[in-house]
């Protein structure tokens, strides 16, 4: 399965050379996320498992924003009509979106500038790396509109990135956390200047896309399923990974290369 040529409905998509980027639509309203968006980005990134020609994905800002969250007269306005098993439906599907974000071999790299509040916040923490610029604002603003913390795996995900004290604070107030902020606690991998934002975020997105890509997958499967595995079931698990990944062509590329002096030139498989 390809996708390079994808053309989704309700989101922007451009790929090439193995590095597909994503941006949300409405930068009038800063990016939000809609029913129809949310349902199409998780229905993407399950898809993704499939992309033979896909290699990295870069969850980009647009206009200066990162998302907004979720729409208020799209989405937070017609909840407050919906019965429990319509607003269950609703928030099993946000929970879907970063399921399949976890469940793609991609490595998915965020790029944030601006206001990333929100759902925004959850797709950024459930990127496997973060880029921000010093205007990145981040919020995880439930408890602004009267909603738990408890948000699309908030309380699992970010007490372990950023630690439970900061994390808590974050999700009982809502408050912004700055990119000075995100920086120091671990949240964003770094901080560049918004006019180098989206090209810093490519080279690191090339730099993988010219890596062992399999072994990537088996290093982003690895950290997902080791969430919760005792320490000893983790060792073996990698044990059983890495003999995989020494089966594969890229590992001899590897060897090969470093005999004759070259750098390797992987193709992963």
């Amino acid at each position: 399965m390809t996708m390079s040529d994808f053309k989704p409905k309700h989101f922007n998509w451009a790929a090439k050379n193995g590095v597909a980027v994503i941006t949300l639509k409405g930068t009038e309203r800063k990016n939000p996320i809609t029913f129809e968006s949310y349902a199409e980005l998780g229905q993407t990134f399950r898809e993704l498992e499939r992309a033979r020609d896909i290699k990295v994905v870069v969850f980009g800002s647009n206009g200066g924003n990162f998302c907004s969250g979720g729409d208020v007269h799209d989405i937070i306005g017609p909840l407050t009509s919906r019965d429990m098993k319509g607003l269950l439906e609703f928030t099993r599907m946000t929970g879907e979106l970063v399921k399949a974000m976890r469940a793609c071999p991609q490595p998915i790299i965020a790029a944030i500038d601006g206001v990333c509040v929100g759902a925004g916040a959850m797709i950024a923490l459930f990127s496997d790396i973060r880029i921000g610029t010093a205007q990145a604002k981040t919020a995880f603003l439930f408890t602004r509109v009267g909603l738990a913390g408890c948000d699309m795996g908030a309380c699992a995900l970010l007490p372990r990135v950023i630690g439970h004290g900061r994390a808590s604070e974050l999700l009982y107030t809502g408050r912004v956390m700055t990119a000075e902020e995100g920086e120091r606690w671990g949240f964003f991998n770094r901080i560049v200047a918004s006019d180098k934002l989206e090209a810093d975020a490519m080279t690191l997105a090339q730099q993988l896309a010219s890596g062992p890509t399999f072994a990537h997958g088996m290093t982003k499967t690895m950290l997902h399923q080791e969430f919760a595995m005792p320490l000893d079931d983790a060792i073996e698990a990698e044990a059983l990974a890495q003999a995989a990944c020494m089966q594969t062509k890229d590992f001899r590329r590897a060897y090969e290369a470093f005999v004759a002096k070259q750098k390797p030139q992987f193709a992963g498989n």
